[in-house]
């Protein structure tokens, strides 16, 4: 687990530019603390927090991370997984975005209300493990 975690800080001090990094380790701060959970990187760029394990009716199985985000040049992209709730209640606090089916995509952390986000991940992460059980990262 450790090594997740030398990973994933190791991609937060590399992320340019200057202040997408300084929201990064903001992000991470408020993910640590919100769900518990230390980062694992996936797929080389993605920070999740927790992971589940996923078996689809189709055979399809897998493992995920259960919440978390990216943060690239022009936008950061906050994962709830596995997408299934809108929270409609929540959303309309968060401040300015656009959503995908299980990813919030913002263009400055400055914009967005911090108690609305971790209303959100928490959510997120209460709404998932009703399907599938999240373990800790």
């Amino acid at each position: 687990m450790k090594a997740h975690v030398r990973d994933a800080e190791a991609y937060v001090a590399a992320i340019e530019p200057e202040r997408r990094r300084e929201e990064a380790v903001t992000l991470d701060a408020l993910f640590r603390d919100v769900t518990g959970f230390q980062p694992k990187l996936w797929s080389g760029r993605m920070i999740g927090y927790g992971e589940y394990a996923y078996s689809y009716k189709s055979g399809r199985t897998g493992r995920w991370l259960a919440t978390g985000f990216a943060a690239a040049p022009r936008q950061i992209t906050i994962y709830i997984m596995p997408g299934y709730t809108s929270f409609p209640e929540i959303m309309g606090r968060i401040g300015p975005h656009k959503m995908g089916k299980s990813c919030l995509y913002i263009a400055r952390l400055e914009a967005i209300d911090e108690g609305a986000l971790r209303e959100l991940i928490r959510a997120g992460l209460d709404d998932l493990a009703t399907r599938w059980p999240v373990e800790p990262t």
